[in-house]
């Protein structure tokens, strides 16, 4: 069963959302990835967030552009943890989605991360999955050790062949 729903309002916000997914997949949590329009279809997607948690969905990730509403009304309906993932726009460079994810009422709270930030998404929610999850938290702890180790390999790298070598 799916713990975490990712949505997204259009499938030119897959490139970042498959970031999530991948990420998600990674650490070994369930998902379910939707595209759905909040503004073109609100009847579908009121069903979708409404229905979220007799799916099963713990969390929701949801991608959002522009007026970035879906993230917002997500959390409007889906009592649980919401995480908006801002997306970049040609018009303001995604500080539009940024400050439309962000800017909730008070008792409407979306978790944000930062503009185009699926993999921090996925990371999110697998910290908030952990919680009641011990191997989930074990996964984590591994895949902090892999980042931390990846940055010793490239500083040793540097230490070894010198800045003026590194990139060559």
């Amino acid at each position: 069963m799916a713990k975490v729903g990712i949505v997204m309002g259009s499938d030119s916000d897959m490139p970042v959302m498959s970031k999530a997914a991948a990420m998600l997949e990674k650490l070994g949590v369930d998902y379910e990835m939707t595209i759905i329009s909040a503004h073109r279809e609100p009847d579908v997607f009121f069903e979708y967030a409404k229905s979220a948690e007799e799916k099963g969905f713990k969390v929701i990730i949801a991608g959002a552009g522009m007026a970035a509403h879906l993230p917002g009304m997500c959390a409007a309906i889906f009592p649980m943890p919401v995480i908006g993932i801002p997306m970049h726009t040609t018009s303001l460079g995604g500080r539009d989605s940024l400050y439309s994810i962000v800017q909730m009422p008070t008792g409407i709270p979306v978790a944000t991360v930062a503009i185009n930030g699926g993999a921090n998404a996925a990371i999110l929610a697998a910290k908030i999955l952990a919680t009641s999850d011990d191997a989930l938290l074990s996964r984590l702890k591994a895949y902090t050790q892999e980042m931390k180790e990846e940055v010793e390999a490239k500083d040793a790298k540097l230490k070894e062949v010198g800045y003026k070598n590194y990139t060559k």
